[in-house]
């Protein structure tokens, strides 16, 4: 299977060194926002502020606060990626479809719960923004592929978006938070799910 290569805020590599640069600087200043302050902290008069630059240039680079926030994801998606194109089994190659896929809906679910804070600003800046993104493209093609092997004569094409439904920031703030369900038993949830299948 070949990498799927990110690309969560749709700049296509590879960038003018100065581009890097601003990026780097953008995203840097970001992530100390959100370290120091929260995701609600991250506005792009404040990015620009923290990051020593313009705003126009943080707006150009980004276009939005629900952009920047999925680039500041884009580094923990890119080594969630690597765990299940290349990783050990199950969530890596070399298990069955089925066990796979189990593996990495549980995967997926612990890291919307580690970082639910920052996805959750991200999906509230701009709800649509999740399935137009690199990150949902990669998420929904493996566990197509992964369903297409587990159920032949399926319809992965749709049954892909279905199951991945429920795993929004949203959902999971409200389980884990208000509703204080453990991530055990989210995970048991999801069991549940995959048997119905």
């Amino acid at each position: 299977m070949t990498r799927i290569e990110l690309s969560v805020t749709g700049q296509a590599p590879p960038e003018r060194a100065d581009a890097a640069r601003n990026r780097r600087k953008i995203l840097d200043a970001a992530a100390r926002l959100v370290a120091e302050q929260g995701p609600q902290a991250v506005t792009m008069n404040a990015v620009a502020h923290a990051a020593g630059m313009g705003v126009g240039t943080v707006y150009r680079r980004f276009g939005d606060v629900s952009q920047l926030l999925f680039a500041l994801l884009d580094d923990a998606e890119q080594r969630f990626q690597e765990s299940f194109l290349t990783g050990p089994p199950p969530l890596g190659p070399g298990a069955p479809a089925a066990e796979r896929l189990r593996a990495f809906l549980h995967a997926l679910a612990d890291r919307i719960i580690d970082q639910i804070a920052i996805m959750s600003m991200a999906e509230a800046a701009s709800p649509g923004a999740r399935y137009r993104s690199g990150v949902y493209g990669a998420t929904y093609a493996h566990v197509a592929m992964l369903l297409r092997e587990a159920k032949p004569g399926s319809d992965p094409a749709v049954t892909a978006h279905l199951l991945l439904g429920p795993f929004v920031p949203s959902l999971f703030e409200h389980l884990t938070v208000e509703r204080k369900v453990t991530p055990e038993r989210i995970k048991s949830g999801i069991d549940e799910l995959l048997r119905g299948l």
